[in-house]
């Protein structure tokens, strides 16, 4: 696997050797994209911080990866984390930054030891003054947004806050901050120090009515047929969930795992998890579990996802047990665009998005339901 290659610090050496701008080119000319969900160009993200005119910056590196079905950030830290801690120093160098965050979520707490002990071995090694910190989040899906994860680390609350001004100009303690996920930053070395670093290749996490889920590693183009395949399916699969905010689809066999493609069916590819589904399953079971979910997960702070996502969740309760009527469903999807359209955050703006997509593909599951009266 290519995320499993090592550079052993040559990565580090040849970015200190470049001027700041040539390394974000050279980044920006392999294609590194972010891989935490908003393939928003790496290079040019640490271009806005490199510009930002400041007494200090910071880099931090989201490992909270609290999306359902997601474990590809926990597969890196686990087999390569001198990659990753490679590539946090080279986005602190690159940027100007001396202190660095590791924002990691709770669960994944029994991995601090080593990756505390592979950080001093690595700074060591790499002989600079970069301080990288690990900061354990209290298991808040909100804190995957990255204004949330800056709150978080500076001791507040984990509440996202509106933007312009963005991270990278002001950010952490109110300084130019870069926040990249742990797939990206251990993609750095490898896209610096490798002339045939694939940029298309991605690592799904799989999981769901498989009998062989787990991470891996393919391009951007795969059918759905060979990646579902390669998780064995235990029955006919009919539907593929892109974790709880990207929605869902049904499955088609001929299909390419392409964001473009993935974006214009309604839903969003995102960290690329995947979710089987299989013909035994309940769509309208499935959207009340995520719909649970969200309610729960609500940081609370905006009145559309707060109080939204409370009265969805009665309605799909009341869709579940055969309560509801064909109206239900026309105010649920009445409700959900409203809770899309005018959420603070990403979390209320996507916490939909399941349920839009499956009454857009499942709606006669819906429908039969409420014809159970």
């Amino acid at each position: 696997m290519q995320i499993l290659e090592k550079s052993g610090l040559e990565a580090w050496k040849k970015a200190k050797e470049m001027k700041p701008e040539k390394v974000i080119s050279l980044l920006n000319k392999k294609g590194l994209a972010g891989r935490g969900g908003a393939c928003f160009p790496a290079g040019t993200k640490w271009e806005f911080a490199l510009n930002s005119e400041s007494d200090k910056k910071y880099v931090i590196c989201n490992a909270d990866e609290g999306e359902p079905g997601t474990f590809k950030d926990k597969y890196i830290i686990i087999n390569n984390p001198e990659t990753l801690v490679e590539g946090i120093l080279i986005a602190c160098n690159t940027i100007g930054a001396k202190h660095a965050y590791i924002y990691l979520r709770r669960e994944y707490r029994y991995l601090e030891k080593n990756l505390t002990k592979i950080i001093k071995k690595i700074i060591k090694k790499a002989d600079t003054d970069i301080q990288i910190d690990i900061v354990l989040g209290a298991g808040a899906y909100i804190c995957g947004e990255e204004t949330a994860i800056i709150r978080s680390i500076e001791g507040r609350r984990g509440q996202p806050y509106y933007k312009p001004p963005f991270p990278a100009v002001e950010g952490l303690f109110g300084k130019p901050t870069i926040i990249n996920n742990v797939e990206t930053l251990a993609n750095v070395p490898l896209a610096i120090i490798k002339d045939d670093w694939n940029p298309n290749l991605r690592l799904f996490s799989l999981s769901g009515n498989l009998k062989n889920p787990g991470i891996y590693e393919m391009p951007l183009g795969t059918s759905l047929k060979e990646l579902i395949a390669l998780g064995k399916p235990e029955k006919s699969i009919k539907a593929i969930y892109f974790g709880c905010a990207g929605g869902c689809i049904p499955f088609n066999q001929e299909w390419k795992i392409d964001p473009e493609f993935i974006n214009s069916t309604g839903c969003m590819l995102g960290s690329c998890t995947m979710i089987a589904v299989d013909e035994s399953q309940s769509i309208v079971d499935i959207v009340t579990i995520i719909a649970k979910f969200f309610e729960y997960e609500s940081c609370g702070k905006c009145t559309p996802c707060r109080e939204g996502s409370m009265r969805i969740l009665s309605l799909l309760e009341k869709i579940s047990l055969g309560y509801a009527n064909m109206d239900d469903i026309k105010l649920l999807e009445e409700l959900c665009c409203v809770i899309r359209d005018s959420s603070l955050c990403g979390l209320g703006q996507s916490s939909t998005m399941h349920i839009l997509t499956a009454l857009k593909n499942f709606r006669e599951e819906f429908e039969e339901k409420c014809r159970l009266r």
